[in-house]
């Protein structure tokens, strides 16, 4: 078997695959069109951050097997892709963790204590004690928001500080919250409350410039904001725009929306803004740890076969694999439609399997549902080797029942997600042999293919009202590929679900709202 280095790799790893007898090349910094050229004969492909995984390489990767990421984030490989050529996708999600836990924490102290300032100023020549005071953690109020890996490691820092802590999560139960010895709270509360904010979170549709300007309106007067997590999750123009006015009293930022970010970023003119260039993971312990999990992993995969953290793969034999591919597919698109109509924290996924299922243990459809509905959240922490144990560590409960009797279709899955705020239902079926469909959300009977740029309508079933709807869409240039209609089951009321070839922006999404037999809009990504 051969393995191929791509990115920067700590030596440690690069000893496994040697001492277990693979053929290891470290080629880094390569072209794309250079990696292309070469990558044929590899079985594994090992990465970081640098190395783009497109399509367009994977058509080329003739015999690969699986790509390993040393780290976690995967925003870098087309996982569909890899799916499709049948090719093993894979991280090292607890490798670096402590690292950026530790990272935030030094950044928080860093810009309470003025630290880089104070190391400038000195180098310059300069002695402004007076003007860099500082002031104490001690007794003052952390917000988390997330309680994942490396927030809960935050959250347990702080405490060791004497620092208060507030938490904030959607997924995690107030009870397991609560276990760890911290208080749980709305975001707004944690807005109100907190000396510190600091972000722990993926970023995905909905914490994409979750800091913004009515966020940050919202937060107390002299706040100071943390984000070692992703850019983008800070709307940075609103950011600096509340330091100027002194609303954020400072930020200490380790991630941009664009990296590297602009030379000219207007934040970089702020003296209360630290930054660094994304190196939340940057330590030689995490890069060891990384380097050992992913050569271990790629290891156990092509000598026994075993998959340890592989975010595209269940965890069957390749026979029963083939059976149950299509309602793997179907429930995990399902799981991302729940995420994204739930409010509130998760309590409860209640799975119902009706129809003749040959026999297979279902567990992986199950998994793959609770992989796409956490994913969703918590981003590529999650994977169908750990979904289950996720969902559980934070209290959620799962239950699974199944029948042989059929319903209206030959197999069906039907899903209830009960959260803190709102219940959702959504069932789904297989049309043909591999063809995904949801037949119902909620009370409204409805056949859609779970793909694309969705937009789910809520409106009175009178004359016009899809006319008023696509006449608005028209008018801003947004084509509807797809449209499906359903009824209420005994009501007045009707679904409409658009698949759009491009998303919706906000404020067209906000004219749609503004039709009068229009009841409620919500833009969906699959």
């Amino acid at each position: 078997m051969k393995v191929l280095v791509s990115d920067n790799l700590g030596e440690a790893g690069i000893e496994i695959f040697k001492a277990e007898g693979l053929d290891v090349d470290v080629k880094t910094g390569l072209a794309p069109e250079e990696l292309k050229s070469i990558i044929g004969p590899y079985h594994a492909l090992v990465i970081r951050s640098a190395t783009r995984v497109t399509a367009d390489l994977l058509e080329a990767a003739e015999n690969l097997k699986v790509v390993g990421r040393a780290g976690i984030g995967l925003d870098n490989v087309d996982i569909p892709a890899a799916t499709r050529k049948g090719v093993v996708v894979m991280n090292t999600p607890g490798g670096n963790v402590v690292t950026t836990a530790e990272h935030t924490v030094s950044m928080m102290l860093s810009l309470t204590r003025n630290i880089p300032q104070g190391t400038a100023s000195l180098k310059a020549g300069r002695w402004d004690k007076k003007k860099l005071m500082g002031r104490e953690i001690c007794d003052k109020t952390l917000g988390v928001i997330g309680f994942g890996k490396i927030g809960s490691i935050v959250a347990d820092r702080a405490r060791g500080l004497k620092m208060r802590v507030l938490v904030y999560d959607p997924v995690v139960q107030d009870e397991t919250i609560a276990k760890q010895g911290f208080e749980s709270v709305r975001l707004e509360d944690l807005y109100a409350r907190s000396d510190y904010i600091t972000i722990h979170v993926p970023k995905n549709k909905d914490t994409a410039n979750m800091i913004n300007q009515q966020a940050i309106a919202r937060m107390k007067d002299g706040v100071m904001i943390i984000n070692c997590a992703r850019g983008g999750i800070v709307d940075e123009d609103a950011l600096y725009e509340a330091i100027c006015s002194g609303k954020v009293a400072g930020a200490a930022l380790d991630v941009f929306a664009a990296e590297p970010p602009p030379s000219d970023l207007a934040l970089f003119e702020l003296d209360s803004v630290i930054a660094t260039p994304h190196l939340g993971a940057s330590t030689f312990e995490a890069q060891t740890n990384v380097a050992v999990a992913v050569a271990n992993q790629i290891v156990e995969y092509l000598k026994h076969n075993n998959l340890v953290n592989a975010v595209n793969v269940p965890s069957i034999s390749g026979r029963a694999l083939e059976q149950l591919r299509p309602f793997i597919d179907l429930a995990e698109k399902m799981g991302r439609l729940q995420a994204q109509f739930i409010t509130g924290q998760l309590k409860e996924i209640h799975i119902q399997y009706n129809g003749d299922f040959l026999g297979y243990d279902l567990m992986p459809v199950t998994t793959a549902f609770i992989q796409g509905l956490l994913g969703y959240r918590l981003g590529d922490e999650v994977n169908a080797v750990n979904a289950n144990y996720i969902a559980r560590e934070r209290g959620i409960k799962i239950t699974e029942s199944s029948s042989p009797e059929t319903t209206e279709f030959l197999h069906m899955i039907g899903t209830k997600v009960i959260g803190t705020e709102k219940t959702s239902t959504v069932a789904g079926t297989i049309f043909g042999k591999c063809d995904p469909r949801i037949v119902r959300i909620d009370d409204f009977r409805i056949e859609i293919i779970p793909q694309g740029h969705l937009a789910l309508i809520h409106n009175h079933d009178q004359p016009g009202a899809i006319g008023s709807i696509g006449t608005v869409l028209g008018e801003n240039n947004i084509n509807i590929s797809r449209m499906q209609v359903g009824l209420e089951v005994g009501g007045e009321h009707n679904i409409i679900l658009l698949r759009t070839d491009t998303p919706i922006a906000d404020d067209i999404v906000d004219a749609l709202r503004a039709l009068p037999k229009v009841i409620s809009v919500m833009t969906l990504e699959l």
